[in-house]
């Protein structure tokens, strides 16, 4: 097949062009700007445009489909060419759903823990040696790419992502891969960009699981009772299997887990991760892999990539670098650190960088997310405000937003390396959250400080 790609230069997009260019597929692709390490990934499999911007000349009829990218706009020169010419124009999500149509589709959802009970899941079949295709939002360890696709597996294992599937397709992405398995992890308020309220962001949820296949299955987090809720008042012909926290302890910054077969000490911490591990057991299980089988394959799982990743450590401080920026996430990933290392003083550093936290409005959704903290500090830059065309969000809403007299707010990326390179981390615990990079903090420097 000859497909051409709309925004090729994308986390998931240069992914996907990946995983059919080793399929087999002649892929050709277009976007106006590429950073690594989607530019250096496609220049090894040579499918790095010869030059930046849209060429309608690129789109031709001999093509058998083109693939559109959420950067795209809806005007796109070479998208208008492909509607002009017929071309079969897909979604993301929709060329998956084709690409998977035959098997058994897994799909994870939830506003949170996806990608981590996705790579949890991907770690014991791999551990396993059971073979399937997959899509996950973060790059794992011993996996060449994030997406890999055949014609001989049976299953396919799809992160379900709740955002918009293009520019021209405003449903949700996981709306359009029809699960025979799936799991609901967690619902909180996010992407309010697109959902006003959340209301409206519930009612996706609840058309995902009864979207479900017929006969199919959902496991849920019968702990979040809105996820209860929709999977209740579902009245599709379903199986469903709750799940909940296992039991669990932390003795000298390792966490002991209870299974069957007595404790176990594993690698990742934080109830929300043992939450997580709970939800993955069951979809394993549900995927042939025994109850045995599979906290053998955990104990080494590691974490997903920019997922609680430590960077730093030495005998008493330790630095970890977190993906959260949403309110429960920053919560949950806050109130890990500190039960994992009680005994140290907690430094949480949290960067408002995506639409919804810079939006004054949705900021109060934050009150009490850094309160497990020691000593709180939020980063926000108003030029990356400015660019996302929203009001300008003061020091003082943040503040009352969060509920902290002694919160510390820095606007400037400067001060804030600065403030960071003057602590003394002895004894401390140091937790940076973000999607962004803190306005360039030189994260290589920052390890010495941990030496």
């Amino acid at each position: 097949m000859k497909i051409h790609f709309i925004a090729i230069g994308g986390s998931a997009m240069h992914n996907l062009a990946l995983a059919l260019e080793h399929k087999g597929y002649t892929i050709t692709g277009s976007d106006d700007v590429i950073f690594e390490p989607s530019k250096g990934r496609l220049e090894s499999k040579g499918l790095l445009p010869l030059e930046f911007g849209w060429f309608p000349e690129k789109i031709n009829a001999e093509l058998d489909a083109v693939i559109l990218g959420m950067h795209a706009k809806p005007d796109n020169p070479e998208l208008l060419r492909a509607q002009e010419l017929g071309v079969k124009i897909y979604s993301y999500p929709e060329f998956l759903y084709e690409q998977s149509k035959h098997k058994t589709r897994v799909v994870i959802g939830g506003s949170h823990g996806k990608t981590t009970i996705t790579s949890m899941i991907l770690h014991v079949l791999d551990y396993q040696d059971i073979a399937v295709d997959y899509m996950v939002g973060a790059q794992l360890e011993g996996f060449e790419r994030m997406v890999h696709l055949t014609e001989e597996n049976d299953f396919i294992v799809l992160e379900g992502d709740e955002y918009l599937s293009s520019p021209i397709d405003r449903r949700p992405k996981f709306h359009l891969y029809q699960p025979n398995i799936a799991l609901l992890s967690g619902i909180a308020w996010d992407h309010i960009n697109v959902f006003p309220t959340f209301d409206n962001y519930v009612d996706q949820f609840q058309i995902f699981v009864d979207g479900i296949v017929k006969g199919g299955s959902i496991t849920y987090n019968e702990e979040d009772l809105k996820v209860k809720s929709v999977v209740e008042a579902t009245e599709n012909t379903i199986r469903k299997f709750p799940y909940a926290t296992p039991n669990y302890k932390v003795a000298d910054g390792i966490t002991v887990l209870d299974t069957p077969e007595g404790e176990m000490p594993i690698e990742i911490f934080g109830k929300h991760n043992l939450n997580n591990l709970a939800g993955a057991k069951w979809i394993c299980q549900q995927m042939g892999v025994d109850e045995a089988d599979f906290y053998e394959a955990i104990a080494s799982f590691s974490g997903a990539s920019k997922r609680m990743e430590k960077i730093a450590e030495s005998s008493n401080k330790v630095a970890f670098k977190d993906f959260a920026h949403s309110p429960s996430k920053v919560k949950a990933t806050t109130q890990a650190v500190k039960e994992q290392f009680p005994g140290r003083k907690l430094l949480a550093c949290l960067e408002l960088h995506t639409y919804s936290s810079l939006n004054a409005e949705f900021l109060t959704e934050y009150n009490g997310a850094l309160d497990a903290a020691d000593e709180a500090v939020v980063f926000y830059s108003p030029n990356a405000v400015k660019i996302k065309q929203l009001e300008e969000v003061t020091s003082e809403q943040i503040a009352k937003a969060l509920k902290r007299e002694d919160l510390k707010i820095f606007t400037n990326a400067k001060a804030f390396q600065e403030y960071l390179f003057a602590q003394n981390f002895d004894d401390s615990s140091l937790l940076l959250m973000s999607s962004g990079n803190y306005g360039g903090l030189d994260f290589e420097n920052l390890k010495t400080l941990f030496q």
